[in-house]
């Protein structure tokens, strides 16, 4: 789900930028997610408190100082809830995006909705990786991965029809089916390496296409407000949410259907 290809330089201009500063975050993600325990565990709070603190500066960004507020409170609860282990604890995670709400001058739902999601997402993603271990942490950052990877490649290469031209002008219908087939690609290899059942395919692609969401969504909020990124604080890539909005997606996703697996019984 990639840009339309345009002119030589102009459609590979930015590789450079974006293999180093990925590399970066990669060393960082792939040493966490080893490590697991606290040292995910934080990186995970720590960026969370960083998307809020992106997610209040685009849609308010003449007042910072309700943007840090706002940051340090996320990371205190999403490290508190971690803590406390506890579903009633879910309920802290209100406390933000009420506050938000209460503060904004504008779009004050856009933020408490936002806010809801990227706090969610943070414990889950935490959560999963200490209750389902490192294999299937991977499976889930490799999904989000494997698909900007694959779309961002066919996406320049092929171009073609755009996927959703009001929301995001720039994706295309190659790229995102390109994620798709590298979700499915990674699932089969899951596969073959684990006891997980053919099922896991359309897991993967369905986890995929919410990534994928995640990203639209990211992209919506960000031509509501008008800013090409969340920050500047990645360079290449934008800020903290424009890398890792389909991780927020895929995540919640996956939350959902944990919890649907939990109330029904059903296995996936």
């Amino acid at each position: 789900m990639q840009d339309q290809p345009s002119s030589e330089p102009a459609r590979w201009g930015d590789l450079t930028t974006r293999i180093v500063s990925g590399l970066a975050i990669a060393v960082v993600g792939i040493a966490a997610i080893w490590a697991g325990g606290p040292w995910f565990e934080m990186l995970a709070i720590f960026v969370a408190g960083l998307m809020i603190w992106e997610l209040w500066s685009m849609i308010d960004p003449d007042r910072p100082v309700p943007a840090l507020i706002l940051g340090v409170l996320t990371s205190t609860l999403v490290s508190g809830q971690l803590t406390i282990d506890t579903s009633p604890g879910l309920l802290l995670f209100l406390i933000v995006p009420a506050i938000g709400f209460a503060l904004s001058r504008r779009m004050g739902l856009m933020f408490a909705i936002y806010a809801l999601g990227i706090q969610l997402a943070a414990w889950g993603l935490a959560s999963f990786r200490n209750e389902l271990g490192l294999v299937w942490i991977v499976w889930i950052v490799g999904i989000v991965v494997i698909s900007d990877v694959f779309g961002y490649f066919a996406g320049r290469t092929l171009g073609g029809p755009k996927f959703w031209p009001r929301i995001s002008p720039k994706k295309t219908w190659s790229g995102t089916i390109a994620g798709w087939v590298g979700a499915a690609c990674l699932a089969f290899i899951f596969m073959i390496s684990t006891d997980a059942g053919p099922m896991l395919i359309l897991l993967s692609v369905l986890t995929c296409f919410a990534g994928q969401m995640g990203d639209i969504a990211e992209s919506a909020l960000k031509r509501r407000v008008g800013v090409k990124d969340s920050s500047d604080l990645i360079p290449g890539h934008g800020g903290v949410l424009d890398r890792f909005d389909a991780l927020l997606g895929a995540t919640l996703f996956m939350l959902a259907v944990t919890v649907l697996s939990y109330f029904t019984g059903l296995s996936f």
